[in-house]
Formats: structure tokens, C-alpha cells, sequence
């Protein structure tokens, strides 16, 4: 099979399933995993599909972005990508040596990982599988994971046993996202139970929203974080000026970038 082959098989898997990984198709064409790296760089050139770390995910239509559907971590992290990774480099030049962060789980909170990854001396505290896998490539990061109840569709532990493991935990840091954020409620989550982001703010000297534009005005059934928690916003660009101003006047920081 040459590598026109392969790669056309390639999409023919993303279409029947949605998300492929680096190792499965490696094996599957009985290449390296720097040759499988190499196609799938190349398919999302071709705008064919979108890569996380280990993975790749096909490109889905967007649709109505206010409508709720509980989507797969692969395909949270493809939206609004650029967005995202220009939020996680922004929240990471407030890390210093020394730190001691908490990472909750998400499709932004995993790019602030791969921008963590890169740091040294630094403690990580994470319920989140996917971006405890990217950490731990980092022999100068000690890395915790909160254990519990594993959510199979974010990756992430949750439940008391991973709440109880926070006891007595005092961090830098923590970095959150949400499903959407309201100045009157607060950070949002379209899943019920969702409650350790609290306990993880409770925990935490400094505590950062991570949100890109599409999260605002958005709210879920459960709060996770009353504004009353928050210290600081990182977003982009995009957000409407007086929708700005009503976070502003509540006294939270907000950063554009």
C-alpha cells in the first residue's frame, strides 16, 4: 500500500468513526508512528480533519452553536481551535517556577497542558486522563490525579472519591473552563453532579476562567462557579463589549487576547 493508499483509508476510518489515534493506525498499516504523525499533518492541510495530541478528529459543521449537545472531547477541542490556543498561551505566562497549578478537565483546559508540558519545577493537579497523559512527558513536572468516577466522554474523574482527594490540597492556581458563563450565574455546565470545580476553587489562591467567545451567554443547568470564585477571565476577541462590561463592573478581570 503506498501512502496515497493509506491515507485515503485514513479518512474512510475518520468518517465511520469520528476520531482516530496515532498508535491504532500505526499498527493497522504496520507503519511508524512518526509516518502516521506525518499523514494526518498532511490531511489537515487538506482541511480533511483536525489533530489532537495522539489523534486526529474529522471536521464536523459547526451548526447552531447556542444548542447543547455533549460532544466527545476530540471533536470540543477542534472548535474555535485558534481561539483556544491563543487563551492557553495567554494563561500560562501566569505561571511561575515553583507553582503548584490545578487543571480541570476540557477540551481548553488540555491545550493549557500542552503549553504546561514545556515548563519546569512545577506541580500539576488534574482530574482530567488526556491531559495527565500530555504532563507526563515532562519528567520535571510532579503530576497528581485526582481518582473517582471516570466520565468516558470528557476522559475526567469526578465524584466525591475525586473531590476527597483535594482535601488539604493548597494551589497556585486553577485553571477552569465551562460549557458557558453568565454574569448573573456564573460558570455553567450542561451536565448534572458536576460539582469538584468548586471544590478545586476552594483549593486555589488564584482562580482563571478559560473560555473562548461562543461560551458567553450561554448557561447550562448546574453552576459550577458562582462569579463570586472568579478572579480572572481569559478569552478572545470576540466577546460583545457590553456583555464585557457586565463581568468588568463585577469586578473581574478580563483578558482579550
Amino acid at each position: 500500500m503506498n501512502a496515497s493508499e493509506r491515507r485515503q483509508q485514513i479518512v474512510e476510518l475518520l468518517n465511520m468513526k469520528g476520531t482516530v489515534l496515532v498508535s491504532d493506525l500505526s499498527e493497522q498499516f504496520n507503519v511508524s508512528e512518526v509516518t502516521t504523525r506525518t499523514d494526518l499533518r498532511l490531511l489537515e492541510k487538506q482541511g480533511v480533519l483536525t489533530r489532537f495530541h495522539g489523534g486526529a478528529t474529522k471536521i464536523i459543521n459547526n451548526g447552531d452553536l447556542k444548542s447543547f449537545k455533549e460532544l466527545q472531547l476530540e471533536e470540543r477541542y477542534q472548535r474555535f481551535i485558534e481561539a483556544k490556543k491563543r487563551i492557553a498561551i495567554e494563561a500560562v505566562k501566569y505561571v511561575k517556577e515553583g507553582d503548584t497549578i490545578i487543571l480541570d478537565s476540557g477540551s481548553t483546559t488540555m491545550l493549557i497542558a500542552e503549553e504546561l508540558v514545556k515548563l519546569k519545577h512545577i506541580t500539576v493537579i488534574t482530574n482530567s486522563l488526556t491531559s495527565a497523559f500530555i504532563l507526563s512527558d515532562n519528567s520535571d513536572i510532579m503530576l497528581f490525579m485526582c481518582g473517582g468516577t471516570l466520565r468516558h466522554k470528557t476522559r475526567s474523574f469526578h465524584g466525591k472519591i475525586a473531590e476527597q482527594s483535594l482535601t488539604g490540597i493548597s494551589a497556585d492556581i486553577l485553571f477552569v473552563g465551562a460549557d458557558g458563563i453568565d454574569a448573573k450565574r456564573g460558570i455553567t455546565t450542561f451536565n448534572e453532579g458536576y460539582t469538584i470545580s468548586s471544590v478545586m476553587a476552594n483549593a486555589a489562591n488564584n482562580v482563571i476562567a478559560v473560555l473562548d467567545s461562543s461560551k458567553f451567554g450561554r448557561n447550562g443547568i448546574n453552576v459550577v462557579l458562582p462569579l463570586s470564585q472568579l478572579n480572572t477571565i481569559i478569552t478572545d476577541t470576540d466577546v460583545d463589549n457590553s456583555c464585557k462590561q457586565e463581568f468588568v463592573e463585577k469586578g473581574i478581570k478580563l483578558i482579550e487576547v
